[in-house]
């Protein structure tokens, strides 16, 4: 591709929601960190997201660093029938000359996860280098190795940006289509380009197929940051929020510097991005239960007898049980209180941007549109 597709990647890792969704054992080739989401009761936004990282997506990639949390935002949003989903989030790269050309220029980067800081790692982790890509191929693949499970309940969709013909490479995407159709899954395409010519390329017949949306964006925008009034009051509270966090087990230590580093990766974009995570932060879609006390308190399998000294924070070595569920319940009631302040203070922040000019052609906009179009036929609110 010639086009900076990425940005079209994070866009997409929002928009899996799954309504009554039953658990499903996460499939696949990738060993990705993760809260489990095979538990029963739970509802999951699932969704894969399929990125051209050939030669000249940087725009494209960068559009999509830049709009991660926004999207995230704007899903934690999402109700259906009266509960509020959770989301999973698979990223896939193709048609880059560094992948492997026996399996179709196509990597699984990361298997089904809700494991934000994680996504938002691989994204920057991305790189761009002139390829062949192969639209049926990487969508068969998507089909194939992820779990997408039996529920006619979940909302389901695939998300492919790119800029080539959608016809390249010896699987066809109307093969691809079908399949997808059998499972329930939608295929959404975003075409970095000219409207006109993506429908020439057939990005919209790939889409149509599976009565999915077809979007064209201008990939090479500049995203416009808007500042608000409340923007410093927010990145404060980031700090008291991070202080609520209790690491424990094997990962830790690592997971708490991977959440200081994306912190840094949002700021390093503009203070409205760092603004944008940290409300993502302070909604029910941030979970971190693997690796901090406060949200493993949460899960029903959780035992503190099976908690290991060598794998607690300094503070509490040498404590009792009793010691310690004590501290992690005036942890997690700090963290409600420093959650309820940012989420007020996003009510207004709302208010205020929804007062300013924006510019639609942008692939956060193009997204959101798609996923409400569909997630209401599924029975999805926005509240």
């Amino acid at each position: 591709m010639k086009t900076p597709l990425k940005t079209l990647v994070i866009a997409l890792m929002a928009i899996s929601l799954s309504c009554n969704a039953k658990p499903d054992k996460i499939a696949s080739q990738t060993p990705v960190v993760k809260n489990d989401p095979s538990k029963p009761n739970k509802q999951y936004i699932k969704v894969a997201l399929l990125l051209d990282t050939s030669n000249s997506m940087d725009g494209l990639i960068d559009q999509a660093k830049a709009q991660l949390w926004e999207i995230v935002n704007e899903l934690s949003y999402a109700q259906c029938n009266n509960k509020r989903p959770d989301l999973l989030i698979a990223l896939y790269e193709y048609g880059n000359d560094n992948l492997n050309a026996d399996e179709g220029y196509i990597r699984q980067v990361l298997q089904f996860s809700n494991d934000l800081d994680e996504i938002s790692k691989q994204l920057f982790s991305l790189t761009t280098r002139g390829g062949n890509e192969f639209c049926g191929q990487v969508i068969q693949t998507t089909l194939d190795q992820l779990n997408w499970g039996n529920n006619p309940d979940d909302l389901k969709l695939i998300f492919i940006a790119g800029n080539e013909p959608f016809t390249q490479g010896k699987m066809s995407y109307k093969h691809a289509a079908t399949n997808a159709n059998e499972n329930g899954v939608t295929i959404n395409t975003i075409f970095c380009g000219d409207y006109q010519q993506g429908i020439s390329t057939y990005w919209k017949d790939g889409a149509d197929l599976t009565r999915g949306n077809y979007m064209a964006i201008n990939h090479n925008q500049t995203t416009v940051y808007v500042p608000s009034p409340y923007d410093d009051q927010i990145l404060l509270l980031n700090k008291k929020l991070n202080e609520t966090y209790i690491i424990y087990g094997t990962q830790g230590r690592k997971k708490i510097m991977q959440q200081e580093q994306q912190d840094n990766n949002a700021e390093g974009y503009s203070k409205a991005n760092a603004v944008n995570r940290t409300i993502s932060k302070s909604s029910h879609l941030y979970m971190n239960s693997t690796w901090d006390l406060v949200d493993a308190d949460k899960e029903d399998d959780f035992n503190y007898e099976n908690l290991k000294e060598s794998e607690l924070p300094e503070v509490l070595k040498g404590k009792t049980t009793a010691e310690i569920k004590a501290y992690v319940a005036q942890k997690k009631k700090e963290r409600k209180a420093v959650k309820q302040e940012i989420q007020e203070l996003n009510s207004k922040r709302k208010v205020y941007l929804s007062k300013q000019n924006k510019n639609n052609n942008t692939l956060e906009n193009a997204m959101i549109q798609a996923i409400k179009q569909q997630a209401k036929n599924k029975n999805y609110t926005w509240k």
